[in-house]
């Protein structure tokens, strides 16, 4: 573990077992139900693969191309998710610990850091962590290293996660067809393997994006605890909801960014936009073909991310930056769709070329600058 001044800035071991012993249980379900939903979504992710390289087109060729992803898909539980993003934020957040260790004792709030310790950051993490992991239905990890409790990566780095009690507590919840359903979840998530093992750069190119975010991070402990002490502020005190302005309460990504860091994050939000859209668009696509009650789905589940369950459940995603999520997969798809409805898929994977035909924020508000840029222009 990293340490600053003597102390452990992460207890991941903590954070672990207290998302894992906070996590709300999943729904009731038998030993038999349990295998045979595991076994289905295996096969529903295996089978979505063709579908998905088939709609998209994202086939690679030509000597060094990848081959497509062959390994087994991992059904979890919460637990087991938990664990793999641990494991994910660990490797991630390692040079910048390693930053922060090397600036030990240089900060005015040192022994402010050094008080709390990296037992009271893994509680704090273990805690939101225990929130999420009773919301997420799949994941592709792009840059968890394997292990021996997850050890699948597939060529392009990364492994392919389902979160097996939340699909069936979201399935339930919404009163639709389970076997469509869990085929429809598998569909976007085999869209996220699609996109990093069949464009060479993309991962080496996130990661690149993500760490110099963490490079530009200013991590005078100082600044640290008092940004901390106005995020937490901001959840659970402050003003109600209505008079927090514009927009709310800030997150926790927006209070460390430096000038340098919202242009980063601009680039990154586009980014995951369009990851997060197409997605969204290719599962749409393809289901009317394999999944004969999609158009239910879409709506019931639409109308499900549209409403929260509650203040705190508000504060929490606002918190940590899911509201922005959430407008990643409409305006993402937005863009998707109207891209392909003006140059076709052929042409709305020229996106794919390198990252400067990725779109830019602003293009992922208005596609039809984006066109102009990279097909009007190349082609005249």
């Amino acid at each position: 573990m990293t340490s600053i001044g003597g102390a452990e800035m992460v207890d991941w071991n903590l954070a672990v077992a207290t998302a894992t012993r906070l996590v709300r249980p999943g729904p009731e379900i038998d030993r038999e139900e349990a295998r045979a939903v595991v076994a289905e979504l295996r096969r529903h992710a295996k089978a979505s693969e063709e579908h998905v390289r088939s709609f998209t087109r994202m086939i690679p060729e030509g000597p060094g191309a990848p081959v497509p992803a062959d390994t087994p898909v991992l059904v979890v539980d919460r637990a087991g998710w938990i664990k793999a993003n641990v494991a994910g934020f660990r490797e991630l957040l390692r040079p910048l610990l390693a930053k922060m260790q090397e600036r030990r004792g240089s900060g005015p709030g040192q022994s402010v850091v050094g008080a709390l310790g990296g037992k009271v950051t893994g509680v704090e993490l273990g805690m939101l962590l225990s929130f999420l992991a009773s919301r997420v239905l799949g994941q592709y990890e792009t840059f968890a290293p394997a292990s021996r409790e997850l050890p699948a990566l597939d060529q392009g780095g990364g492994r392919l996660l389902l979160v097996a009690p939340n699909i069936v507590h979201v399935e339930r919840e919404l009163d639709v067809d389970p076997h469509d359903f869990r085929l429809w979840v598998a569909l976007h998530e085999e869209t996220h393997r699609t996109q990093f093992t069949g464009v060479p750069w993309l991962r080496d190119h996130l990661r690149g994006e993500i760490q110099s975010f963490l490079d530009e991070t200013d991590v005078d402990p100082a600044t640290f605890v008092d940004q901390l002490r106005e995020a937490v502020q901001s959840l659970v005190g402050g003003r109600p909801e209505g008079e927090r302005g514009e927009g709310g309460g800030r997150s926790l990504v927006e209070l460390v960014q430096t000038p340098a860091q919202r242009e980063i994050l601009g680039r990154l939000t586009a980014v995951m936009s369009l990851l997060e859209g197409h997605a969204d668009f290719v599962m749409d696509g393809v289901g009317p073909d394999v999944v004969p009650s999609v158009a239910e789905i879409r709506e019931k589940f639409q109308q499900r991310r549209a409403r929260g369950a509650g203040r705190l459940d508000l504060a929490l995603r606002k918190l940590l930056g899911m509201d922005a999520k959430l407008r990643q997969y409409r305006d993402g798809e937005r863009f998707v769709s109207a891209v392909v409805a003006e140059v076709g898929m052929d042409g709305f994977n020229r996106v794919w070329t390198s990252p400067n035909t990725l779109p830019t924020k602003a293009e992922i508000a208005s596609p039809a600058d984006w066109v102009a840029r990279v097909h009007r222009k190349a082609d005249s």
